[in-house]
């Protein structure tokens, strides 16, 4: 079903002040189960990640409007020459796929889209949005098990499983899942997990 009424704002991390209120009450919105349920899905562990991503310069975010009412978002980043973010995996992966300068991969850390927009097209909308323009060769996330059908969705997308990871000691384990964004046949693009560029 197509949503001609909405429209989608880019914002960077010069501009969180500005969103923060939003992305936080969404979030509280569409994690409002989990948030009664496990300390990790509480707001403020929410606001300390959320600060902590958006410190990076390279992150930006994508708020989807529909009027004035914010409808959804996404954000990322990229990951710097010293992330932890491989270090988590439970089956290590080579150290040519896991070596980051600050440029090569793209860390999606949320999309999420309110449930009276859910199921309209709009969560790939945001997401295609965000990544347009990126130059990052590839982009990964992360997928909660318990959720085959949004793991299905991202395939979708382009995503292949790479393996799990545990991202901090009172977190689910997470699918891991990664997608080139470049088409030029680079050979640094997760060749050796499989992920030809399409």
């Amino acid at each position: 079903m197509p949503v001609p009424e909405i429209t989608l704002h880019r914002y960077g991390t010069d501009q969180l002040a500005i969103i923060r209120p939003t992305l936080v009450g969404v979030y509280a919105e569409v994690y409002e189960k989990e948030i009664g349920e496990d300390p990790f899905f509480s707001v403020d562990r929410f606001e300390g990640r959320l600060t902590g991503h958006s410190s990076r310069p390279s992150w930006e975010a994508v708020v989807a409007y529909d009027g004035g009412e914010a409808a959804g978002y996404a954000y990322a980043a990229a990951l710097p020459q010293n992330t932890g973010w491989w270090a988590h995996m439970l089956q290590p992966l080579p150290e040519a796929d896991t070596t980051e300068d600050g440029t090569r991969t793209l860390a999606l850390f949320e999309i999420m889209v309110r449930a009276p927009w859910r199921g309209t097209g709009l969560a790939h909308r945001i997401h295609e949005e965000l990544l347009a323009g990126r130059t990052e060769e590839r982009v990964t996330l992360l997928v909660e098990p318990g959720h085959p059908k949004v793991k299905a969705l991202y395939e979708g997308w382009g995503y292949q499983h790479i393996g799990d990871q545990q991202p901090f000691p009172d977190a689910p384990v997470y699918t891991t899942m990664l997608r080139a964004l470049r088409s030029d046949g680079s050979p640094s693009v997760g060749r050796s997990w499989g992920l030809e560029p399409s």
